[in-house]
């Protein structure tokens, strides 16, 4: 396995693709038809900041997360700082090769109102195999964007430059929560079909002897069935159904709970134990949470 290519600092990303001396020590914007993109098949590189890349051409075999995915045409992905990718060197040559990349460092926006907000963008947690495939529209709105924050790195450094640096990323960022929205509006019949995947494998788990093994089934655990990053799994299920993937779990142990109160008399610490939580106070408090009544209060109330 090859070394890992760690780059820390904008500047490294300047130079690691020959771009010349940093405009910005904390924010670039990189035009890929300039660069030369040899880079050696298994090279592993792993940045500390924020990146977003588009290109309009095929990256065969690229690696990031668990998956291989071929980086097609057409298509957006965003990378949080300190993941790992991993690329060939196998590059569809075209004379109208283009593409660009936005990276920032997560300084740029700390202590902003887009910092706080950085934790929203969940795409940035997606697998490179869920990367938000863009219109024509789309593409070129996206691109202004850029353009916008590029002009503005081609100016002088002053007192205003951060605050408008910093507002054009977040109407990017949003640009790209509101197309991720149409993606899964747009893949509903297979959305539908992944929250069947989900319900059979809270079945599976619950009728089977893992509850009494692992305890409670995890959002990861949930990710991993359907071969989907945790947080693309959660935002898919939350515009298809309303809950996120926690909520599921918690909606069917809940609704288990139930079946239980009412059919046997167990004491509450034995159902606790047996749909799989560590502390019966914790059962009850979710419980409580989700239903107004403790789960006492519920086999009193049908009684």
């Amino acid at each position: 396995m090859k070394q890992i290519i760690h780059l820390e600092t904008i500047s490294e990303i300047n130079r690691f693709v020959q771009q010349g001396g940093a405009k910005h020590p904390l924010v670039a914007v990189i035009d890929f038809s300039k660069v030369d993109e040899y880079i050696e098949a298994g090279t592993r590189i792993s940045c500390g900041f924020y990146s977003v890349m588009f290109k309009n051409y095929c990256i065969n075999n690229m690696k990031y997360g668990r998956q291989q995915y071929d980086f097609q045409e057409g298509s957006l992905i965003c990378i949080a700082p300190k993941q790992v990718v991993e690329l060939d060197s196998e590059i569809e040559k075209r004379e109208d090769m283009m593409g660009w990349g936005l990276f920032f460092h997560p300084d740029l926006v700390r202590g902003t109102a887009l910092g706080s907000r950085m934790k929203d963008y969940s795409f940035f947690s997606y697998e490179a195999s869920e990367a938000l495939h863009l219109s024509e529209k789309e593409k070129q709105v996206l691109h202004d964007c850029i353009v916008n924050i590029e002009n503005e790195l081609n100016e002088n450094i002053d007192s205003h430059s951060q605050n408008l640096i910093v507002s054009n990323i977040e109407l990017f960022l949003n640009y790209c929560a509101r197309y991720y929205g149409r993606q899964f509006i747009t893949r509903k019949h297979t959305n539908r079909d992944v929250v069947g995947q989900v319900e059979k494998a809270l079945k599976d788990y619950f009728y089977s002897d893992k509850l009494e093994k692992k305890g409670l089934p995890t959002v990861s655990y949930l990710a991993a069935i359907v071969n989907f990053s945790p947080n693309y799994l959660s935002d898919l299920l939350k515009k298809e159904t309303g809950m996120n993937a926690k909520d599921h779990i918690h909606h069917f142990v809940i609704e288990e709970a139930k079946n239980i109160l009412l059919g046997s008399s167990k004491s509450i610490s034995e159902i606790a134990y047996q749909l799989g939580f560590e502390y019966p106070q914790y059962f009850s408090r979710l419980f409580k949470q989700k239903t107004g009544n403790t789960p006492q209060e519920f086999r009193n109330l049908t009684t």
